[in-house]
C-alpha cells in the first residue's frame, strides 16, 4: 500500500500541474476570442472551475502531508504559454484553440479517472470524492465543446468569408 500512496501523490502533483497549465491556456485563449461570445462565456466559466479544481487538488495533497510540485507547475504554465503564443500566428486560431481544448479535456478526464481509482485503492475516500467532482466538471466541458464545435466552426467560416482578420478573434 505505501507504493500506491506514492503513486497517488505523484499523480495528484501531475494533475495540479495540469490544472495550472489549463488555467494559463484558457486565460490566453479567452483574451483573443471576443467575436465568439458563447465560446468565451463557457471558457470563462470553465476557467473558474479550473481554478477551483487546482485548489481541490492542493487540498488533496495537503491532506496527505504533501505539496504540489513547483517545477511541474512552472513547466505546465510554460508549455501553455508557448501553446497560446503559437496560436496567435494561425489564421484559424479559434479553431486550433477549440481543438486543443477538446483534446486537453479528454486528457484531464483520463487523469481524474486514474486518480479516483488510485485514491480508492489507497483508502482515500475524500480524495476520490474531490477528484470525482473535478471529473464531472471536465466531462461537462468536453460535452459542451462536442456539442458546440459545429456552431463555432460555422461562425468561423461565416466570419472568414466576410473578413479573414475578424474570423481569428
Amino acid at each position: 500500500m505505501p507504493e500506491s500512496r506514492e503513486w497517488l501523490i505523484q499523480w495528484l502533483r501531475d494533475a495540479h500541474a495540469m490544472e495550472e497549465q489549463a488555467e494559463t491556456m484558457l486565460s490566453g485563449q479567452l483574451s483573443r476570442i471576443e467575436s465568439y461570445p458563447e465560446l468565451g462565456e463557457r471558457i470563462r466559466s470553465h476557467l473558474e472551475e479550473t481554478k477551483e479544481q487546482a485548489m481541490r487538488l492542493k487540498t488533496c495533497l495537503d491532506a496527505l502531508g504533501e505539496g504540489s510540485s513547483m517545477l511541474k507547475d512552472a513547466l505546465g504554465k510554460l508549455t501553455a504559454t508557448a501553446q497560446s503564443l503559437s496560436g496567435v500566428f494561425a489564421g484559424d486560431e479559434v479553431m486550433k484553440g477549440s481543438l486543443a481544448s477538446y483534446t486537453f479535456e479528454h486528457m484531464e478526464i483520463a487523469s481524474y479517472s486514474i486518480l479516483i481509482a488510485a485514491a480508492n485503492a489507497a483508502g482515500e475516500a475524500e480524495i476520490a470524492r474531490l477528484c470525482e467532482q473535478n471529473l464531472r466538471e471536465e466531462e461537462a466541458m468536453a460535452e459542451w465543446l462536442k456539442n458546440n464545435l459545429p456552431q463555432v466552426t460555422m461562425q468561423f467560416l461565416t466570419r472568414a468569408d466576410v473578413d479573414s482578420d475578424s474570423a481569428k478573434r
